[in-house]
C-alpha cells in the first residue's frame, strides 16, 4: 500500500510500486481527467504536477512519488476555477479534447512560473504536449490571457473587494 498526496488528499494506493502514476490514477483513485496518450511520455497527454512541475504521468512509477504532491486537472482549480481553464473556455480551445487536459497542466505550470511568457516561450515550453486537432494558436491566445489575468490578480492590494 503507498500512500500518495493528491491535489492535497491522502489516497490510498494498493498497487505495486512500478505502476504508472497514470493507472493509479485513473484506475484507483478513480481520476479520469488526466489522459492516456501515447504511454511513452511524449504526447504530453498524461501530464500532471509533482510538486508544482509538470510530469508524464504514464512513465513515471507511484513509488518515485514519496511524500511529493501531485496536482491533476480536477486539482487544478477547485473553486474558484483556475485563470487556465477560464481561457480556454473562453477561446474554445478543445476540439476532440483528448489532449486538453494535459495541455492545460503544462500552460498553468508555465505560468506559475513566468506570467507574461512570450511566444517563443509558450512554443518552447509546450512543445512536448500534441494536439492532434491543431488547436496551437488558440492555445497560444488562452495562455497569454490567462497570463494577463494571473499577472493582474498579483498586483492586486491583498484586502481588494474585501472587507476588512
Amino acid at each position: 500500500m503507498i500512500t500518495l498526496n493528491i491535489n492535497n488528499k491522502e489516497v490510498a494506493i494498493d498497487a505495486p510500486p512500478e505502476m504508472p502514476l497514470l493507472y493509479a490514477l485513473r484506475d484507483i483513485a478513480q481520476m479520469t481527467g488526466t489522459k492516456f496518450g501515447c504511454g511513452q511520455g511524449l504526447c504530453g497527454a498524461c501530464t500532471v504536477h509533482l510538486n508544482g512541475q509538470p510530469i508524464r504521468s504514464c512513465v513515471t512509477p507511484i513509488a518515485a512519488i514519496g511524500e511529493q504532491k501531485v496536482t491533476t486537472i480536477e486539482g487544478l482549480g477547485d473553486t474558484p476555477q483556475h485563470h487556465v481553464q477560464i481561457a480556454w473556455r473562453d477561446y474554445k480551445v478543445p476540439q476532440c479534447g483528448y489532449c486538453q487536459s494535459g495541455q492545460q497542466m503544462s500552460a498553468a505550470a508555465l505560468l506559475a512560473q513566468n506570467s507574461s511568457p512570450s511566444d517563443e516561450q509558450i512554443d518552447q515550453h509546450m512543445a512536448g504536449n500534441i494536439c492532434r486537432c491543431g488547436t496551437y494558436k488558440r492555445i497560444k491566445a488562452a495562455i497569454k490571457q490567462a497570463g494577463k489575468a494571473i499577472a493582474s490578480d498579483q498586483t492586486l492590494p491583498s484586502n481588494a473587494g474585501g472587507q476588512s
